[in-house]
């Protein structure tokens, strides 16, 4: 009863949150305001609940708090496959690219990227999740590097563009991929729903798990594809955002105090969405559009990260 009433109060501060970034400060042009800032809030929930679910799931997954689906190389690899666009085509890129087709081959390539290591990673190791974990980093790292060499050789000018998709940004949103992303993003979590009760159970250890009965290879591996889907759309539509997950995650966990995936990814979206779009109403009323959410967010959730690894040393 107390977990339903703390889902309900989130959800009606995000309602709340809606309505003053909706509604203040309209200006003499409501016809072309609301509409904008509609597209803009739909996206923000979007990629909100594609951030909390990834999130939940992922440190379920690889029973670990501290970690979320960017430690996979995601946001690395995108940050490369922008490089090296820009590389290739230098200021001309998104004349000869158009925003559509960039993010197709982002989303291509890096659902691409997902399956190959989980095909030649995941199959071959019993315990393939933290062989998949160390991978994952170790590309990471390499693809970053790869980026900043590549951006040492571009002309500030080009580096620009680099630059923009550094950092996540709901300002120049492609609403006519909008749909399109609510249908893949929404069947994803529709099927990935379909496993919480086996990830409730999987809450008590791999091995606790196994014993009742979880096929744990099937179940780890579907939704890392799930996740994969999820992480390489959102970070597509808007770019990455590194900390958030982290953040809102172990928020979640400390506010709906459940073992129960169906309430904690619930309570995880509804908790990002608010927490976008207060980010976002910030970026625009008080910082006055000279900073990105990504920027806060990463700055807050560092701090967060900080504090979560000082608390488990004291624990241990």
């Amino acid at each position: 009863m107390f977990k339903n009433k703390v889902i309900l109060a989130v959800f009606a501060l995000l309602l709340i949150s809606i309505a003053i970034y909706v509604f203040t400060f309209i200006g003499r042009n409501p016809d072309f305001v609301l509409p904008r800032r509609g597209y803009k809030v739909w996206a923000m929930i979007l990629i909100s609940c594609a951030i909390g679910y990834s999130s939940v799931v992922f440190q379920t997954i690889s029973a670990n708090r501290i970690l979320t689906p960017s430690i996979m190389g995601f946001d690395s690899f995108y940050l490369l496959i922008q490089s090296m666009l820009v590389f290739m085509y230098g200021d001309k890129t998104y004349q000869i690219l158009s925003k559509t087709d960039n993010f197709l081959l982002a989303v291509v390539l890096m659902l691409v990227f997902a399956l190959l290591m989980y095909v030649f990673i995941f199959r071959k190791e019993s315990k393939s999740i933290y062989i998949l974990l160390l991978v994952g980093l170790l590309l990471g790292t390499l693809f970053r590097s790869i980026s900043s060499f590549i951006a040492i050789l571009l002309d500030p000018n080009e580096f620009l563009f680099v630059q923009a998709a550094m950092f996540a940004s709901f300002e120049n949103i492609q609403v006519s991929l909008l749909g399109a992303s609510t249908i893949i993003l929404v069947g994803a979590m529709a099927l990935g729903s379909r496993y919480f009760r086996q990830l409730d159970v999987l809450s008590l250890g791999r091995e606790n798990a196994i014993s009742l009965g979880v096929n744990f290879n099937k179940l780890v591996r579907n939704n890392l594809m799930i996740i994969a889907v999820m992480v390489a759309v959102s970070t597509a539509l808007v770019g990455p955002i590194t900390f958030l997950g982290l953040l809102v995650a172990n928020l979640s966990y400390e506010l709906f105090k459940s073992f129960k995936h169906s309430i904690t990814v619930i309570g995880c979206c509804l908790l990002t969405s608010t927490v976008v779009i207060v980010g976002q109403y910030f970026v625009e009323r008080v910082f006055n559009m000279n900073t990105t959410i990504s920027v806060i967010i990463n700055c807050i959730g560092g701090i967060y990260f900080i504090y979560i690894l000082l608390k488990s040393n004291k624990k241990s």
